[in-house]
């Protein structure tokens, strides 16, 4: 009865298939093949990780569970493209606190999800230098991001990475620019006034 699962279990990935592995990033399905194991046949996906060039194998089960999903269309692409130039809110201090929330963010593994943490951790360290887990979290998620938009896309990582950094850019300086002229347009305390004068 169990060799028969492989002819019976659907599939939701294809062999050759750019997938998204959540906190690993994009790979390949290489192959679907039936494994023995503890006495079972199961169906597993062979996937291979470009980069940390490494193949694992997941039971085809459990592909979902893991939150193993195809690789954006264009549309969805763009749209985490254009969420990372949107205006944001500044995050906690704390950072454990930070951390976790996104973390949880990347586990969920949405291109969007993965842009918010890029944008979020990204503006915090023009304020103060990310510790060290958090600079790793900040270059995982970049990482996830150039790589998915890039295979979305069919454009060249690095390309991909210089787009994502100047659009960072352009609304941390309008951000900036935004809050200089509100600190200028508040009122003067009249004391100040008064200590000038004498």
């Amino acid at each position: 009865m169990a060799k028969s699962s492989k002819t019976k279990q659907k599939t939701t990935f294809q062999q050759d298939q750019e997938v998204v592995y959540p906190l690993q990033g994009v790979g390949k399905v290489i192959s679907i093949e039936e494994r023995n194991f503890r006495g079972e046949d199961l169906l597993y996906y062979i996937i291979y990780l470009e980069v940390s060039d490494m193949t694992v194998m997941v039971p085809v089960d459990k592909a979902e569970e893991l939150g193993i999903r195809a690789i954006v269309n264009k549309k969805e692409a763009d749209a985490a493209l254009k969420l990372i130039t949107e205006d944001y809110e500044p995050v906690t201090a704390d950072w454990k606190m930070r951390y976790q929330m996104n973390h949880d963010l990347l586990k969920q593994g949405s291109v969007k999800d993965i842009a918010t943490v890029v944008r979020a951790l990204y503006h915090r360290s023009k304020v103060k230098e990310l510790p060290i887990l958090e600079r790793k979290l900040f270059d995982s998620a970049l990482k996830l991001l150039v790589d998915e938009v890039g295979f979305s896309l069919n454009k060249p990582k690095a390309d991909v990475e210089k787009n994502i950094f100047e659009k960072l850019n352009v609304v941390h300086e309008r951000q900036a620019a935004a809050a200089s002229a509100k600190a200028a347009s508040m009122p003067v305390d009249d004391d100040d006034d008064l200590d000038e004068e004498f």
